[in-house]
């Protein structure tokens, strides 16, 4: 038996990936930093011979990033909705940051409802729903470009 993802599924995983685009954007930094700074290089080649790395430390961490598997995947996931956000009018971006990107102060806060978001664009709850489905739908056209 396989398991099929329905249209309600991609959505949520879509409305979670654009929560956590933020955090995406941190850890892609973190990763980066970790490969070009660490010192700390273990030697798999333990039954000697020439090592599968380059012996320049430019290339050796070229290299290294170019072949980190999770670092390229963030790296597409946040290229996906940049373009996709870049793409968008401007009322459609500040939904995206009043719902999604917004940092709240203290960890109970709660997001912003969708009532509020709608009074802050001066549109209806209605506009507001319509544009976050496309919003959703086109970052997971493009995720699945990607192939993300």
């Amino acid at each position: 038996m396989t398991a099929v993802a329905t249209e309600k599924d991609v959505f949520k995983l879509v409305e979670a990936i654009l929560y956590s685009y933020p955090q995406m954007k941190k850890e892609i930094q973190t990763i980066r930093e970790h490969i070009m700074f660490d010192k700390e290089e273990i030697d798999e080649n333990v039954g000697g011979g020439r090592p599968s790395l380059p012996g320049k430390p430019t290339e050796r961490i070229a290299t290294r990033l170019a072949m980190d598997r999770d670092l390229e995947q963030l790296e597409r996931i946040v290229q996906a909705i940049e373009e996709v956000y870049n793409s968008l009018p401007n009322e459609y971006k500040r939904l995206i940051q009043l719902r999604y990107w917004t940092s709240r102060k203290y960890r109970w806060e709660k997001k912003m409802t969708w009532e509020r978001i709608a009074d802050e664009l001066h549109v209806s709850q209605t506009t507001v729903y319509l544009w976050r489905r496309e919003i959703i739908e086109a970052i997971a056209e493009r995720l699945e470009e990607e192939g993300a």
